[in-house]
């Protein structure tokens, strides 16, 4: 065989240089995947954590005084009558429904048109009749009948419009307590 038939020699490659770079690829390629994953478990408990603490917030202020804004109005289909007093509201959110809890002291001719705004009157109203319920009053700390000074309604509207359980306390005749729950269900 003649000098030009061997194949040229390959330089050899050090030996301690192959482990160090498996090692470091190795490295980097955890590091790759961990640090993302660390953070993802850390947002999804500081997020977890917030909605709990909303939650226990939201259940341990009850009612906040003041008038809901005209978004959380609209959405709710609740129109609160010009000059009431003792306006408060909160609300209640889940996946399965959100629902908005409003009360105020109205005139009667407040109450009236409160009425004509749900497209009912008084004549709809069922003496004796609590439409909310002890847990959704309890929620907010209303303490709702019984006797004949309670009056309720019901005003169930198509899909998307909420649901709208109202109950009034008419002990004072010139001035009602109305307590209103409006339910969406999506």
């Amino acid at each position: 065989m003649a000098a030009e038939d061997t194949p040229p020699e390959r330089p050899a490659r050090p030996g301690p240089d192959r482990p160090q770079r498996r090692w470091l690829t190795a490295v980097v390629v955890f590091l790759l995947i961990t640090i993302p994953a660390g953070y993802l478990v850390i947002s999804a408990l500081q997020s977890r954590d917030s909605g709990e603490e909303k939650q226990e917030n939201a259940a341990a202020t009850g009612l906040s005084e003041g008038w809901p804004s005209k978004v959380q109005r609209r959405i709710y289909d609740i129109w609160i009558p010009p000059y009431s007093a003792d306006v408060g509201f909160h609300e209640k959110n889940s996946w399965r429904s959100s629902s908005m809890y409003v009360q105020f002291i109205t005139s009667a001719e407040g109450f009236d048109r409160f009425l004509a705004t749900l497209g009912t009157d008084r004549g709809a109203l069922d003496r004796g009749r609590i439409t909310i319920g002890p847990e959704e009053a309890g929620d907010v700390g209303w303490r709702l009948g019984p006797g004949d000074r309670w009056s309720g309604l019901v005003v169930d509207q198509k899909d998307p419009e909420p649901t709208l359980d109202v109950t009034v306390d008419l002990g004072n005749p010139a001035h009602p307590e109305v307590y209103v729950v409006s339910t969406i269900t999506p």
